[in-house]
């Protein structure tokens, strides 16, 4: 590339041939005195002037989507986000709610007294908490995007876990791989909202905070049911209370 600063008169005078080949002039002149610039820029062979850009962002904002909106009512985030989207994490949000009370009522029933098995009271406890936080994480994302969080009615759990065969710890245990479960077929529905609209910032946001984790959480309460349906019942359960209350402090 080749740049020229020249008086304009004598650049107005001169040749192509003479400034060099493929001329990008740009003029400057005043009215009065008829002094002023011209520069030169050549590439190449083609001697004439290079126009256009190619991205041009006063063009491109005359588009209506680009818009920013007039209403008070009108997310002024909002961009290429769909109500499909919206409504299926508002729906999320409600399954995560609905999990943590499930997990919290498993958390009353252990911490009772004449239950008294407190590694699982504070297992389930701290389950609940994950889960109410996945749920504000939604939240947050949901007004991140310009949407509207909307909650929904949470139903009433159980409030007594034991069983005439397996016992409440076992039972209870394997209600919570269920319910974990259930919420990773959740999330792949989110998922596969995203990906049908092609939304790929929702996509993203479920693999990298939930899909992982979830797959984590799957993998540990499968090796908690398998150990319990090992033990039976009675002192068995107590070792592994022991070793929840023991896990817990060592982390």
């Amino acid at each position: 590339m080749l740049l020229k600063v020249a008086p304009a008169f004598a650049l107005l005078n001169t040749p192509n041939s003479t400034l060099g080949e493929n001329l990008l002039t740009y003029k400057s002149f005043s009215a009065k005195s008829g002094n002023g610039f011209m520069v030169c820029a050549s590439k190449g062979t083609n001697h004439k002037p290079l126009t256009g850009v190619v991205f041009e962002p006063f063009e491109e904002l005359k588009k209506e989507f680009m818009l920013v909106p007039s209403l008070p009512q009108v997310s002024l985030a909002r961009q290429k986000y769909c109500d499909e989207s919206e409504a299926v994490i508002n729906e999320q949000i409600n399954v995560e709610y609905n999990v943590s009370y499930v997990y919290h009522a498993m958390y009353a029933y252990f911490d009772r007294d004449n239950v008294a098995l407190k590694g699982l009271a504070k297992f389930f406890k701290e389950s609940s908490a994950e889960e109410r936080e996945h749920a504000e994480k939604f939240m947050e994302y949901q007004n991140k995007r310009g949407g509207k969080v909307k909650l929904q009615s949470i139903l009433m759990p159980l409030t007594e876990f034991d069983h005439v065969e397996k016992g409440d710890a076992l039972y209870a245990m394997e209600l919570a791989l269920s319910l974990e479960k259930l919420t990773n077929e959740k999330l792949l529905s989110v998922h596969a909202v995203a990906s049908r609209n092609n939304d790929v910032q929702l996509a993203d946001f479920v693999e990298s905070e939930f899909l992982g984790e979830q797959v984590e959480a799957i993998k540990k309460i499968s090796e908690y049911v398998a150990q319990l349906r090992r033990v039976g019942q009675g002192h068995g359960v107590w070792h592994f209370d022991q070793m929840l209350l023991q896990e817990g402090a060592a982390a």
